[in-house]
């Protein structure tokens, strides 16, 4: 139950962040806002970091931090990060906060999908769940007259880099320390989004101070203390419970745009939702079958 209890509070974190973004994006470009959000949850990482190499890093042997997997799983893994959040990050600026974090949740399905390229089983519950989240993104993003939100198209391309990235990250937080291999990702992120603003935006101090508090939210708490708080509690908790947990991130985007931002979902939007939530409840249900 209490690790139950903190995958749920890193859902609510992680849905309240969308609305974050979107309201960084009043003071300054996706790509400065990206760089300051990535580069605080480095630092905020430092401590947990030190600590932990302090009392686990010599005991479990992972590799060294000049190892070739560790340095080429941090590139790769920080190179995806940087499209996932600059495709949703971009997005966001055409679309509702609500709206993004259910197109993101779609990662959910794409995950054990794109994992056939890499001779991963997938089940008929997770293709079931597919169709019918897909249905669903069809209510929520495409109107009657079948006019598509480009913000809408840009959020959907970053949910294709969120599942890479999940794999990624699942493939070599076996081979290095997840911390590090976190910490690292960041950093590269970071970097890539610095040069990316100097390339296309004008960066402002003063409009990077005005956003200072959506930046600390979608950098302390969205990147350095939820993920913290998810490694702390799937240590514990079933997996399925967590796939389905971390799932609600989306509603909770929903309510905080709603809440916050006062934005509003019509009815077919709102049947666009529910049919996404359930394929991605339905995309984990083989897990009870696996574990149970």
């Amino acid at each position: 139950m209490k690790s139950n209890l903190l995958l749920l509070l890193t859902a609510v974190i992680w849905g309240f962040a969308f609305v974050a973004q979107r309201a960084g994006m009043e003071f300054i470009g996706p790509f400065t806002f990206n760089t300051a959000r990535f580069a605080l949850g480095s630092l905020s990482l430092i401590p947990l970091l030190l600590i932990n190499q302090k009392r686990k890093f010599e005991k479990e042997k992972f590799l060294p931090l000049n190892d070739k997997k560790f340095l080429f799983g941090g590139l790769s893994a920080g190179t995806v990060l940087f499209l996932g959040a600059t495709f949703q990050q971009g997005g966001l600026v055409y679309t509702d906060a609500g709206k993004a974090g259910f197109i993101t949740g779609f990662y959910v399905i794409l995950v054990p999908i794109l994992g056939l390229f890499i001779n991963q089983k997938t089940s008929l519950l997770t293709w079931l769940g597919a169709f019918v989240a897909i249905a669903g993104l069809y209510f929520l993003s495409v109107n009657e007259t079948f006019d598509i939100n480009v913000g809408d198209v840009l959020v959907l391309i970053g949910a294709f880099f969120w599942a890479i990235q999940i794999l990624v990250i699942g493939y070599y937080s076996t081979k290095v320390d997840p911390f590090r291999l976190a910490f690292s990702q960041f950093v590269v992120c970071a970097v890539l989004s610095f040069i990316a603003s100097l390339i296309t935006e004008t960066i402002v101090l003063q409009n990077v101070l005005l956003a200072y508090l959506p930046i600390l939210y979608a950098g302390l708490f969205s990147v350095g203390i939820a993920f913290t708080i998810q490694v702390v509690a799937q240590r514990e908790a079933h997996p399925a419970n967590a796939a389905i947990i971390m799932s609600l991130e989306a509603v909770f985007a929903v309510l905080g745009g709603w809440m916050i931002l006062n934005e509003s979902i019509p009815s077919r939007g709102l049947l666009g939702c529910l049919l996404m939530l359930i394929g991605m409840i339905l995309s984990q249900l083989y897990l009870f079958r696996r574990k149970i």
